[in-house]
């Protein structure tokens, strides 16, 4: 029997119990062949001290489903992910609202991958631009 996106996405959801993810309350919404869509509240919990979204929340977020998306690509019995870089770019403040982050891979190989991550606001305005690495590792047996 092949599982549903809605199945996946419950799945993924679980899976961030008592981690940074129920922490930032990221939550994964759509998932395909070459994507990973999440979102994550803006409320002063991710602010920084001046009442608005901290980067770092936002860099959070893009790892985050840059990651999983390399992991869902995989076959998670034999390999496991881990970022190896992460740059991003932060062009506009938000304070309230949620923020919606989408990474679609620019290289999927058997070793790297690199993800193209975007952060928009409820109305589709560019929040951040993120550019993430990660490598495939073998599970030991």
């Amino acid at each position: 029997m092949k599982t549903t996106e809605k199945e996946i996405l419950e799945k993924l959801n679980s899976l961030g119990k008592n981690t940074l993810l129920e922490t930032l309350a990221i939550e994964f919404t759509a998932l395909g062949d070459n994507f990973v869509e999440a979102k994550m509240p803006v409320t002063p919990r991710v602010h920084q001290p001046d009442g608005v979204l901290h980067g770092g929340a936002t860099v959070a977020l893009a790892e985050t489903v840059g990651s999983v998306a390399s992991a869902y690509l995989l076959d998670r019995e034999k390999f496991f992910v881990r970022g190896i870089e992460i740059n991003a770019n932060h062009v506009r403040s938000i304070s309230k609202g949620f923020v919606y982050a989408r990474a679609e891979y620019l290289h999927k190989g058997k070793t790297t991958q690199v993800w193209d991550i975007k952060i928009r606001d409820e109305e589709g305005n560019l929040i951040s631009a993120s550019k993430l690495t990660t490598i495939s590792l073998p599970r030991k047996k």
